[in-house]
This record gives structure tokens, sequence and C-alpha cells, in this order.
């Protein structure tokens, strides 16, 4: 029997849509949607449909991606204020007066 190694799954457009929770899946729409600027846990959970934007993030900067993280207070969508939530930007493109 003859084993044939498998391609890797990169990420394409069609894997990457919200309903796809697959690690690669959502290793794609953060990398993606970090390229257009800083994005907080909130706003990953609840717009990219990542349970655990902190792990994927540990992952993508395995893969190399320099992607730094800023801690603020935010208040969720129940008017809940909580403290030193991320907010994680690419080291090429940091958020307006946040200190690099």
């Amino acid at each position: 029997m003859t084993h044939k190694k498998m391609a890797d799954q990169q990420a394409s457009h069609e894997n990457t849509h919200v309903e796809n929770t697959s690690g690669t899946a959502q290793r794609a729409r953060l990398l993606e949607r970090l390229r257009a600027g800083p994005i907080d846990t909130f706003t990953a959970i609840r717009e990219l449909n990542i349970v655990r934007p902190g792990a994927r993030i540990n992952e993508l900067r395995a893969l190399g991606h320099k992607i730094l993280t800023h801690r603020l207070d935010l208040t969720d969508d129940q008017g809940r204020k909580h403290p030193r939530i991320a907010l994680y930007y690419l080291s090429t493109n940091p958020p307006a007066g946040v200190p690099v």
C-alpha cells in the first residue's frame, strides 16, 4: 500500500467563511483582519467567530507572524466593564496612540 502525503491545507477564501470553525480557517480570518488593522478579543469572538482568539494568535506567532498585544479596558455588549482586554495588531500596523 502506498501512502500519499496530503497537500498542505492552505487557507483559501472558500474555507475562511465564519461558519468554518477549523483552526486553519480561524487563523486565516484573523490574519486577514489583522492586516486591515488592530482587533480586540471581543471583536474577534463576535465578528470572526473565533472563540479563543488568544490561542489563534499564539499559533500565528508560532508561524512567524509578528503580532503584538496592547491591554485596554473595554465594555462588552451587555455593558459590563472588563479590564486588560487584549488588542492585537501586526508590528507593521500599530494602532494610533499605542506605544510600540
